[in-house]
């Protein structure tokens, strides 16, 4: 599977622009005032993030995170089973949706059944390096869970590296959790070109309206790149209405 097709467009049709950190930085100052648009850190925030989190364990789990979009239950659920790594091709992940809506009694409607398993390549050679140390040190069996943890360790794991980091004065724009890893995993794929269907595919979504979600965001980029101005000169606007008004009418 390709990753890096160079058609990835928004919904107005504009190419997603290659990030700028300073730009992209504003981008998101202007996307977390709207509540329905994903919260995401950058890769520079996210490496930074990384390097406070002190043991392999929870920094191969947060890795994991970042490099595959899971949902968190997806990746607690995680054994080395579902890792294709070492057989001279390309590496990558098998994912298992496990994410069903809260429902009473009877049989699951159409809309509730799960999404099949998928498939993500893993590309970054240092994550790579990272998880097979991290097997090789502590020799997980095949068919259990590589992180044996609930999802309120990791949130806690990921709010004490908050802490560290700003005990070094580096912070961060809004809460560091689970979601804002999968959400980061969306826009870093969208920032290097990748095609929507194929962030639609890595995501699990089973709409294509789930994703175009991340496409608003890229909307307000090229709205303020556009720069349309709105202002006219009095004088000038007064004079193209006089010059437009129609000549007396003949009998």
């Amino acid at each position: 599977m390709t990753l890096a097709l160079n058609d990835a467009s928004t919904a107005a049709g504009a190419r997603v622009p290659a990030m700028n950190f300073a730009q992209a930085v504003r981008l998101r100052r202007m996307a977390l005032h709207d509540g329905r648009l994903p919260r995401y850190l950058l890769a520079p925030e996210v490496a930074a993030l990384l390097s406070y989190i002190p043991d392999l364990q929870r920094a191969c789990l947060v890795n994991t995170l970042w490099n595959t979009g899971a949902r968190i239950n997806e990746c607690l659920a995680l054994t080395p089973a579902d890792f294709v790594l070492d057989d001279g091709g390309q590496p990558y992940v098998v994912l298992r949706t496990l994410k069903q809506r809260s429902r009473g009694r009877g049989r699951p409607r159409k809309e509730e059944s799960q999404v099949p398993e998928r498939i993500v390549p893993l590309t970054d050679a240092r994550y790579l390096a990272q998880l097979r140390q991290y097997l090789a040190t502590f020799r997980p069996k095949r068919h259990e869970p590589l992180w044996a943890i609930t999802d309120r360790t990791v949130r806690r794991w990921l709010n004490e590296a908050v802490a560290r980091a700003q005990g070094d004065g580096v912070t961060f724009p809004m809460a560091v959790c689970p979601k804002a890893m999968r959400h980061s995993f969306a826009m870093h794929l969208f920032y290097n070109h990748t095609h929507k269907k194929v962030v639609q595919a890595l995501m699990g979504h089973k709409k294509e309206e789930t994703t175009d979600i991340y496409m608003q965001v890229f909307a307000l980029d090229i709205a303020a790149d556009a720069q349309v101005q709105f202002t006219w000169e009095a004088g000038d606007a007064r004079r193209l209405l006089m010059d437009a008004r129609p000549g007396p009418t003949l009998r």
